[in-house]
């Protein structure tokens, strides 16, 4: 068997400008058993701040397993299947949107790409209420990843 080339160490550079183009990644949470549970979630990445920013709902596993061990990773593929980024770091969670408007909601609605924001802001901040809307923020510490150099 013939050894191909080595994947490369993406710089951060690189790695935080993967993140920025990547819409959906694979959250890695901790369960009480210690096994990793994994979702694939819609991201919102401040390469200013090392943020990641998720929009959940209160009832959902993540969200328990995060308020009890805040640890967690968010797994990106890059735009081969040879590449990725990883960005590892301590998430929070917000207190869930009470009031149309109030400062989560404001939060989640800046979270939507300028093409997608709703035409109807105060019933989309309506319905952010509704549905227990919450914001994950993951403060990243350490960014890793790799490409691989090959065709196809």
């Amino acid at each position: 068997m013939t050894q191909g080339p080595a994947p490369r160490p993406l710089s951060d550079e690189a790695l935080s400008s993967l993140l920025g183009k990547q819409q959906f990644g694979t959250l890695a949470t901790v369960k009480r058993s210690g096994h990793p549970h994994l979702t694939t979630m819609l991201f919102n990445w401040d390469p200013d701040a090392r943020m990641v920013r998720f929009s959940t709902t209160a009832d959902r596993v993540k969200v328990g397993h995060l308020r009890r061990n805040p640890r967690a990773a968010l797994h990106v593929q890059g735009g081969d299947a040879w590449s990725f980024a990883v960005a590892e770091g301590e998430a929070e969670v917000s207190e869930s949107t009470t009031v149309p408007g109030d400062a989560v909601g404001r939060e989640l609605l800046e979270m939507i790409p300028q093409a997608a924001k709703p035409e109807d802001e105060g019933a989309f901040l309506e319905q952010l209420v509704a549905e227990r809307r919450v914001v994950i923020r993951l403060k990243v510490d350490r960014l890793y990843g790799t490409a691989l150099d090959i065709d196809g």
